[in-house]
């Protein structure tokens, strides 16, 4: 089975930031997680750069297309002119856009669909035709797959936060997969891929592809940089792969 890891590395690079330092390099933690057999890697370049800086994302998709085809650059933002204009250069294969404010911590909300359709048509339609796939954010709520192809995404990413937060909480943890299990399956009703990312752990994966074998992508940065601290790059991306069911 192909793998459904992409590791998000912000984390490598919040930690680089701190000093004026080339280390950790986000491009060679990167080639590890992908030797290892990552799907791919996610980047968030924030306006301000405070973690992910542009440079980064030109050396991760040299990286990437010189020494690992088949391997796969998402790249995750707001859509406005500064992020529109370095995925148009940049043509990731995947571009996953967040209705993020320029200061937010991390994306913590899905689009509210009402408020920007005609904003996500009209950036939908350029990332589209410069060759990339679109992934919207999306809450877990059954009621928004729909919404997302009706303004043109190929895919739909769940945002499983709430999920994940119920580490303590068996009973609560219960109705929050439910909820986004029955957003997934609304999504393959619309006839979009499923995407699923925030929060996610070795621990809670396995209840989630045992209800969602479709899950085509998950995106984790945090957890998996938490188990990395531990286990090391490498060994994080099998215990991520095996805890899905892939190895």
């Amino acid at each position: 089975m192909k793998t459904r890891l992409s590791v998000n590395v912000n984390a490598v690079a919040v930690l680089r930031n701190r000093r004026d330092l080339p280390w950790p390099s986000v491009t060679g933690l990167s080639r590890i997680a992908l030797e290892a057999g990552a799907k791919g890697i996610t980047v968030h370049p924030r306006p301000d750069e405070r973690h992910i800086r542009r440079k980064d994302v030109r050396d991760l998709v040299d990286m990437i297309r010189n020494d690992f085809p088949g391997k796969e650059l998402c790249l995750e933002g707001y859509p406005d002119n500064r992020f529109m204009a370095l995925c148009e250069e940049i043509k990731p294969d995947q571009v996953l856009f967040v209705p993020d404010l320029p200061g937010q911590t991390t994306s913590d909300h899905g689009w509210d669909f009402e408020a920007n359709d005609a904003l996500l048509r009209d950036v939908i339609a350029v990332i589209k035709r410069s060759g990339s796939r679109v992934s919207l954010f999306v809450d877990p709520d059954p009621a928004q797959p729909a919404k997302a192809a009706a303004v043109g995404a190929d895919r739909i990413e769940i945002y499983t936060g709430p999920f994940g937060a119920c580490h303590s909480d068996a009973e609560l943890e219960k109705t929050r997969l439910a909820e986004v299990v029955a957003t997934a399956h609304a999504a393959k009703e619309a006839g979009l891929g499923v995407n699923a990312g925030h929060d996610l752990t070795p621990d809670n994966l396995p209840a989630l592809i045992a209800e969602v074998p479709f899950i085509r992508e998950v995106s984790i940065g945090h957890g998996f940089v938490a188990d990395a601290l531990i286990h090391g790059f490498a060994e994080s991306v099998r215990r991520f792969q095996s805890s899905m069911g892939e190895l």
